[in-house]
């Protein structure tokens, strides 16, 4: 089997998180069904597998990774009912994080054997597509050692803020979920968590850099962009 670059790209616009994740789901069981039955199969005969790039945005919602903490929510039940916010235990790596409107949300289920097989490699090409999009727009972002994710201010840390954070999960080396780059958030929600565990550094967005609201759908076309080249996917 060859390596398939080609990448299907859908806009999932405003979606319940609940919907997006069962779509994701079944999107990686289809490749890892296509795996394992190419396994199988004589060279010749077996079937590229497809790869797919989601961007969404959601409702109000705190999602907790295998290894986060129950008690970095800072809300009871009637606490998320007052602020309109649902709540999932997930199964990506990481801690508690938050997504809502303004947030663009990245989901790429790829077959890594179609690129790369290395998750560290795959994380850092993931802050790099966010790092370029910033740049785009006139912010200087970059990483911070030890810590997954985006950040502004990560040479001196003398503020240290995160604009974008990550958690992916990978099966027979198919990639779920992803990036949540902070465009036009919301980002009082964040005070109801510790955002990823870590309670020394604050979030940021786009917005709150820039001093003004950011063109979606442009951070959008940038991003994809930037995820094409980075990669060299095929359309």
């Amino acid at each position: 089997m060859h390596q398939n670059k080609t990448t299907i790209f859908q806009n999932l616009g405003l979606i319940d998180y609940q919907t997006a994740w069962d779509y994701q789901e079944k999107l990686h069981a289809e490749i890892v069904g296509i795996k394992l039955e190419n396994r199988n199969m004589l060279s010749e005969n077996q079937v590229d597998t497809p790869n797919y790039m989601l961007f969404c945005e959601h409702p109000h919602v705190y999602t907790l990774g295998k290894s986060g903490k129950p008690e970095h929510l800072l809300l009871d039940e009637k606490g998320l009912e007052k602020y309109q916010a649902k709540y999932y235990k997930i199964n990506r790596g990481g801690d508690i994080t938050y997504h809502g409107k303004g947030q663009l949300v990245g989901y790429p289920i790829l077959d890594l054997e179609n690129f790369f097989t290395d998750i560290h490699k795959y994380l850092r090409f993931l802050e790099e597509a966010v790092i370029r999009t910033c740049k785009d727009f006139g912010i200087e972002a970059g990483r911070i050692q030890g810590l997954t994710g985006v950040w502004i201010d990560h040479i001196k840390q003398e503020n240290p803020r995160k604009i974008c954070a990550m958690g992916v999960k990978a099966s027979r080396w198919v990639t779920m979920h992803g990036f949540a780059l902070n465009v036009n958030t919301d980002l009082s929600y964040f005070k109801h968590i510790i955002p990823c565990g870590i309670d020394d550094k604050s979030v940021t967005s786009m917005e709150k850099e820039l001093g003004q609201i950011v063109d979606f759908q442009e951070v959008s076309n940038k991003m994809l962009q930037n995820l094409k080249d980075i990669f060299e996917i095929n359309n």
